[in-house]
């Protein structure tokens, strides 16, 4: 029996092109990261000009998320049969007319319904990311290809937030949103010439098989522990600018060095777990939410304080960045044979917790304090480490022991 066309064995020898494909992959993670939580630092403004709550548009994250969730099940039995090339170009494009739509956003349910085309972009490149990743470049350069796109991650952290609360002092919030658009365009062109023709595998995959994974134990504790750290994580993250200008009492300028220190933060948070996942994946797992559950309450007590909320803020930022680092090297590792059904699934898992924490975070934000936002979100995380804290639980069959 013939090897499928998607197996990791299948790959082209590393070249200059190869690694054009990764960076243009790169380039459109930081653009999704950048679109997906860009109402993060633009959220005030954005809840005045629409006529409603702070907590009601924090729920434009979850409604991508929503999507996100849906789109990441379905995507590999949807697009199984088509080259993954002309499917990640045709993500690119629903991206860049989502970002039209939300900068021309008149009412809060023409924004939900340009989340919403955004989520299915979010859900489909991020399913399949790994698993073409792996095909792009030989075994031994895997964890480094994961790196360099998750460096997109980190760069649209870092810099997202606070140059869309700066700009959007500027030129309004829906300025923002129409500067992305020539991004978006660039990173569809490169798409297209960077990426190779990826046909589909001989073998064809259900929602039921993603679904099915669930069956291995090590898969079902993982998927658990990814939707309480995420989801913590995003129950403080979605309304960190309601919580420094009510703590803080910050003004814009103040708000975006704030972010900025936080998203920089990202950039060893991400290159130090690239270094270390190999070696100490397991103890990672549990550890990045222990200690994230940690710096989020003590933003409770220092958020008062300037400097101290600065520093603060840099560490949880690098721990933040660290956390998707360390699961998708377990996607590679402990769902290796299903790279494609397991990158979906663990998409799916993300992305639901990003909707059910954000969901969280504004209904405590409405109905208790923005206090009661970030406690929730510890609490969450300090679950995750519940889960997360045995290793055996997490590793595939083969290697428990």
């Amino acid at each position: 029996m013939s090897e499928p066309t998607d197996s990791p064995s299948a790959r082209p020898s590393t070249d200059w092109r190869t690694w054009s494909a990764v960076g243009a992959m790169a380039l459109c993670v930081a653009m999704l990261i950048s679109s997906e939580f860009m109402p993060v630092s633009l959220l005030t403004p954005m809840a005045a000009d629409l006529a409603t709550s702070e907590g009601v548009t924090g729920q434009a994250v979850s409604i991508s998320g929503l999507f996100a969730v849906l789109t990441s099940l379905l995507i590999t039995p949807l697009a199984g049969r088509f080259d993954r090339r002309t499917v990640l170009v045709g993500l690119a494009v629903v991206m860049l007319a989502s970002l039209v739509l939300i900068a021309l956003a008149p009412t809060i349910a023409v924004l939900m319904t340009a989340r919403a085309l955004l989520g299915i972009t979010i859900g489909g490149f991020w399913a399949l990311a790994t698993a073409v990743v792996m095909r792009l470049v030989p075994a031994d350069q895997v964890a480094r290809a994961l790196g360099v796109v998750y460096t997109g991650n980190a760069f649209a952290t870092a810099f997202a937030a606070p140059i869309g609360s700066f700009l959007g002092g500027l030129i309004g919030w829906r300025g923002v949103f129409w500067a992305l658009v020539p991004l978006a365009l660039i990173n569809l062109a490169w798409l297209w010439l960077a990426l190779p023709h990826l046909p589909s595998s001989a073998d064809r995959r259900s929602v039921g098989d993603v679904l099915g994974l669930l069956a291995r134990r090590n898969v079902a504790f993982a998927m658990l522990g990814v939707m309480l750290t995420f989801g913590g994580a995003f129950c403080t993250f979605t309304y960190m600018r309601p919580f420094l200008e009510t703590y803080g009492s910050v003004d814009v300028n103040q708000l975006s060095l704030l972010l900025l220190g936080l998203g920089i933060a990202g950039f060893p948070g991400t290159y130090g777990t690239s270094a270390l996942a190999n070696r100490y994946l397991y103890r990672l797992l549990w550890l990045l939410p222990l200690l994230l559950s940690g710096m989020t309450l003590i933003l409770l007590g220092v958020g008062h304080v300037l400097w101290a909320t600065g520093l603060a803020l840099i560490v949880w930022g690098g721990l933040n960045a660290a956390i998707p680092v360390a699961w998708s090297t377990w996607l590679s590792q402990g769902i290796s044979d299903e790279p494609e059904s397991g990158g979906g699934l663990l998409v799916a898992a993300i992305q639901a917790s990003i909707m059910t924490g954000g969901a969280l975070g504004g209904a405590l934000l409405d109905h208790l304090s923005i206090a009661a936002t970030l406690i929730g979100g510890a609490g969450l995380l300090v679950c995750a480490v519940g889960v997360t804290g045995r290793a055996s639980r997490l590793q595939p069959p083969t290697k428990a022991g």
